[in-house]
């Protein structure tokens, strides 16, 4: 069910994109932007790992500088029936993690270093585990076209605000820039349109962590580790800032690597910690760590 209400939300996003082309264009515009939504997903699938891995200073992490790190992620692997990934060091002192790639086959797990000097062995395993179950389910393939289509639709709305503030038109006579009407859509669209995308990009997230949560779990064997995993992670993300971090791949790690008060909670891409801790909390019970 939960891939279903994915792939409708990116339908929808896909959706939006294209209409904001219409209502730019008329049907040259539509078409256009399709166009552009294929060639964006295209990109989005083959180039998505190196650019977020290049983004945030990712080193490649030699088996013998990690062997610990190493053995649990192939222990792990072997229980979730998938190849290994390879593994990166992000020098950030905010513990935190995230996983990218299009397919298990091209993967990469990326954790910093703040992560591998306070967790203890439990609660990487936890952390591996629950990026590993992105993994698996392709999560990290939808999460980076979403944000992808997502960013589109925010340019697309300010350049049609633009025309019409300047008097651009559609492909019809009375376009959005041929009256004040055109004006003030131009500016509702441009405020509308970049929230609604959000508003999607949100729940797919969301929905997507649930799940990884809850695969991860099953991975490890024992969701304890991940729950106390999550908890400190949340307050270090509160103490420790990442300087590198950016809105457009928040959702990408295990926690928001942004902090901020409560309108970022308002448009958080991440589930409520606690709430992730009282799922996990549920699953306690028949788990037996092989």
């Amino acid at each position: 069910m939960s891939m279903m209400k994915t792939a409708l939300m990116l339908a929808t996003l896909t959706a939006l994109f294209v209409w904001l082309g219409n209502l730019f264009g008329g049907a040259t515009g539509m078409v256009i932007a399709l166009a552009f939504a294929l060639v964006m997903n295209f990109g989005a699938y083959w180039f998505s790992d190196k650019i977020v891995l290049a983004m945030y200073r990712a080193q490649p992490l030699e088996e013998h500088q990690a062997p610990e790190l190493y053995r649990m992620t192939r222990h792990l692997c072997d229980r979730a029936g998938m190849p290994m990934p390879k593994l990166y060091l992000l020098p950030e002192m905010q513990p935190n993690a995230f996983a990218t790639g299009r397919n298990p086959q091209h993967s990469a797990v990326a954790v910093t270093q703040g992560l591998v000097n306070l967790m203890n062995r439990d609660e990487v395993e936890g952390v591996i585990a629950h990026e590993l179950a992105h993994i698996k389910n392709r999560d990290t393939l939808t999460m980076t076209i979403v944000a992808t289509i997502a960013g589109a639709i925010s340019s697309l709305a300010q350049m049609f605000y633009f025309m019409s503030m300047f008097g651009g038109h559609s492909s019809d006579d009375d376009g959005p820039g041929s009256s004040p009407l055109g004006l003030v859509g131009g500016l509702l669209m441009v405020v509308l349109a970049p929230i609604a995308a959000m508003i999607i990009q949100m729940a797919i997230s969301r929905t997507r962590e649930y799940e990884a949560d809850r695969v991860g779990a099953e991975i490890a064997g024992n969701p304890n580790g991940l729950s106390n995993a999550l908890l400190k992670l949340e307050q270090a993300s509160r103490q420790i800032p990442n300087p590198h971090a950016q809105p457009a791949t928040a959702h990408l790690f295990i926690v928001n690597p942004l902090s901020g008060g409560a309108l970022m909670n308002l448009f958080a891409t991440h589930p409520p910690i606690q709430e992730r801790v009282r799922r996990l909390g549920q699953m306690t019970g028949g788990y037996v760590r092989a």
